[in-house]
Order: C-alpha cells, then sequence, then structure tokens
C-alpha cells in the first residue's frame, strides 16, 4: 500500500534509527518545589492498586499499535517515582516485557530523591527490575538545598548515592547551578566536590525562572534577589564545560555529561528522534504508524487521566499527525542539543526544507556550527546561543 502524502519519502521505520522507549509518569511528590514546572502533584491519598491497572491498560493500548517492537529502555519520571511501591514498578516492567520484545540490553531508570523513605526501597526496586538509577541531589549546600525547597540535606545526598552506587548497575545525580548568590567560585567549588565523587553521569542544569513557578511568582514582586548576570551565568557554564571535561565526563547533551559507556539511553531516543510511548498524566509521545508520525498527548490532572485509563483508554487527549517539516524541525531542535547533531540527509528526508548552505557557512565562520560528511553540529560556542541557531536553521 502506497504511503500517503502526509508522510512524503519517509518510511514509519525511520524511528528504529533513535530506538523506542516508554515513559511512566508517576505525578506525586511530597511538597513542590519552588522552581519546579513539571506536572507534579502533593497528594495524601493515592490508591497504588488503582494506578496500576490504569498503566496496564495504557500499555495494552498502545502496545496494539506498535506489535513486535523491541524496547530499548523504560523511563520512571515524575513527579517522585522513588514514591511508588516497588511491586507496582514491577508489575509495569513485567507488562512491557510481555507485550512488547526487551532490548537484551534494556535500560530502566528511575528518578528517585535522598529522602530516606525512599532510599529505603532501591535493594527493592533494583530486584523488581530497575538498573539505573537518577538521584535528585540539586545542590550540595544545605542552605541552597533549603532555597530550592528540597527537604533532603547534603548528608542525606552523599549517603544516597551511596548506597544507590552499591545497589543499581548504573547511576547518576542531578545538580542546579546558577542559584541565587551563587558566585563562580562557590559553583567552582561545588561542582568539584561532585567530580571528586567519581560519577560517571551527571546532569547540570542552570536554573530557569519559569513563569508559572512559585519562583515565577515571587521574580513578579521582586522578591526573588540574588539571581546571576547573563555574563556570570555564562562563565558558570564554561566553567562547567572545563572542569567536566577534565574529569573525563564531556558534555553529550547541552546539560549532560557522561562516560563514553554510561549515556542515558532514553533521553537519546528523544534527541535521536525516536519513538517513544508516554504513559500517565501530562506524558507526551512520538509514535511512527502506517498513516504517519503522531504526537500523543494526556491530561495533566490526575484524577483526569487516571479515570481515562481505568476505562481501558491509553488516556489521551489529543492525537496530532505531524508534518514534514514538523518532524525535521523536531529532529533539528533535539538533535542540534547533543555533541554529535544532526543529518543534514535524514533532516530533509524527514521533509524538511533543505538548510541554506550559505546560511551554515556563516554560522560555520562565526565558530557556531561544525558541518562534516552530512553531520551538522553546534560547536561549543554554539551551544549556549543554542535557541539562536535553532531559529536561523529551523525550516521556513
Amino acid at each position: 500500500m502506497p504511503l500517503p502524502n502526509s508522510w512524503p519519502g519517509v518510511l514509519p521505520e525511520d524511528w528504529k534509527l533513535g530506538g523506542f522507549g516508554l515513559y511512566v509518569h508517576w505525578p506525586f511528590c511530597v511538597s513542590k518545589c519552588p522552581y519546579c514546572d513539571f506536572n507534579s502533584h502533593v497528594s495524601t491519598s493515592i490508591d497504588q492498586d488503582d494506578w496500576a491497572r490504569a498503566y496496564l491498560n495504557a500499555i495494552d493500548a498502545y502496545a496494539i499499535e506498535t506489535p513486535g517492537r523491541i524496547l530499548d529502555s523504560i523511563y520512571f519520571g515524575g513527579g517522585t517515582p522513588s514514591l511508588m511501591r516497588p511491586d507496582l514498578v514491577q508489575a509495569i516492567i513485567d507488562h512491557a516485557q510481555n507485550r512488547w520484545h526487551f532490548a537484551n540490553d534494556i535500560e530502566i531508570t528511575l528518578e528517585a530523591n535522598p529522602g530516606s523513605v525512599e532510599v529505603a526501597r532501591f535493594q527493592d526496586f533494583r530486584l523488581a527490575g530497575v538498573n539505573r538509577v537518577s538521584v535528585g541531589v540539586q545542590a550540595l549546600n544545605d542552605v541552597d538545598l533549603r532555597k530550592l525547597g528540597r527537604m533532603h540535606s547534603v548528608s542525606d545526598a552523599l549517603s544516597a548515592l551511596e548506597i544507590a552506587r552499591s545497589t543499581f548497575e548504573r547511576t547518576s545525580f542531578d545538580l542546579i547551578y546558577a542559584r541565587q548568590g551563587q558566585s563562580l567560585n562557590d559553583w567552582e567549588n561545588e561542582l568539584t566536590e561532585a567530580l571528586s565523587l567519581e560519577p560517571t553521569h551527571l546532569s547540570l542544569y542552570q536554573l530557569t525562572v519559569e513563569p508559572e513557578t512559585v519562583f515565577g511568582a515571587r521574580e513578579r514582586l521582586g522578591r526573588l534577589k540574588g539571581l546571576p548576570s547573563e555574563d556570570l551565568s555564562a562563565d558558570m557554564y564554561e566553567l562547567t564545560q572545563n572542569l567536566c571535561d577534565t574529569k573525563g565526563l564531556p558534555a553529550y547533551e547541552v546539560s549532560n555529561h557522561a562516560c563514553v559507556t554510561e549515556l542515558s539511553r532514553h533521553n537519546l531516543i528523544y534527541w535521536n528522534a525516536g519513538d517513544y510511548v508516554g504513559i500517565g498524566p501530562g506524558a507526551h509521545g512520538r509514535l511512527s504508524l502506517q498513516k504517519g508520525r503522531f504526537a500523543t498527548e494526556t491530561p495533566l490532572e490526575p484524577k483526569t487521566w487516571l479515570r481515562r485509563a481505568l476505562s481501558g483508554e491509553a488516556g489521551e487527549v489529543e492525537r496530532h499527525r505531524l508534518s514534514g517539516n514538523e518532524r525535521a524541525d523536531e529532529y533539528l531542535i533535539m538533535g542540534l542539543r547533543t555533541s554529535t547533531g544532526i543529518s543534514l540527509e535524514r533532516f530533509t528526508r524527514m521533509g524538511g526544507s533543505q538548510i541554506d548552505a550559505d546560511k551554515i557557512c556563516e554560522l560555520d565562520a562565526l565558530g557556531l556550527v561544525h558541518l562534516d560528511a552530512g553531520q551538522l553540529r553546534a560547536t561549543r560556542r554554539g551551544m549556549p546561543v543554542l535557541n539562536a541557531l535553532i531559529r536561523e536553521l529551523a525550516s521556513d
């Protein structure tokens, strides 16, 4: 059967160049951090048996559309997935294995906070099938942890990292920099301490004040003092690259650093335009099917998603078939975040307008991008101005 015109020149199997993953969103937290704009909610009453049935129903619905696929990764994100019961995590993993084929080296990641309740479950999560944990440390400074609304201390975080390393095959942890009142020397000392722990993967994010957060409200009232200037933030970014390079943890994406064997396979699916199923409140997905590549979306409100999924649906609120330009621009936007960049041939094959060669040459002359053997990537100088580069290169 010929493919419809909305799927020009691209086979549905293009997703295989990126892989296939499952994202599971657990929307609940003990408290809401003031900088967080993720879909997270504080709830004191959660029927995890109902949530188990809903997740399994959603997996069934998507498995019908994607039969026989090999699943490369599962990622439990949130919210705080380490608040899930280990038997619920295991039920999701086992059900996914029954509905798809697992890759021999499947990566199964769970985000965790360093609280004592979550850490006490680490062994059970490992037995459930989790083989990688990402710990939300966020700061190695107790005063700043309190400013960020975190419930743990530095001592808690260091203890959690030690237990995680002894429990899981692979570990990662997050830090936020460019915080209130933080100097360049402060960040250098903190990152040096983090690197002394000999991590194999680090996610290092500049603090961004989003409008719909508590920090956003404080900023509008002029009450969020001590945020760094753009120049200081840029210096912190450059320092981050230099220190991580020295320790053998180069950036493979704007905010992610790792040894060559420890890259997050799940995130690479996003950045390399693979397919992924997103289940849970507010989860997004991308599915390449015979009739096109689709963006899927679920309702943000937990009770709404739960009700829909319990009825036997995937729980979606919207499914949008992406145009050729949309497919290509997503690949550009996500792929240029990585150190390897994008294939120009794949970009045009997806349906994007051919990128102006003169524009690439102009940006190359400025030292912002580099083109080699058809692979376009942002340079280290270009990464801090990535949004501007994407505006220059994206399809009209």
